[in-house]
């Protein structure tokens, strides 16, 4: 099965975290992770609007960071109704 976050799906299987960005960017550890995922490359910004989500990912052993303009809730009702 796959969750669609917007412009990009990703297999469910992938998903380690999805996360609200506005509440967890509070932390000055969860930043210091999203910049580091910018600086490896290993984010993906496939939010067209404001960014209001990031889903953490799994993918043939290489960890991505989706950036959504999905909310949180929306993206964890997508997952109960798959």
């Amino acid at each position: 099965m796959f969750l669609s976050l917007g412009s990009r799906t990703v297999r469910q299987r992938d998903i380690i975290a999805i996360l609200d960005l506005e509440t967890t960017s509070v932390s000055r550890r969860t930043r210091e992770f999203l910049r580091g995922c910018g600086e490896r490359g290993s984010m993906v910004n496939v939010a067209e609007d404001i960014p209001k989500s990031y889903v953490l990912c799994q993918e043939n052993g290489e960890e991505k960071v989706y950036i959504s303009q999905l909310a949180s809730g929306t993206l964890l009702k997508r997952l109960e109704t798959n």
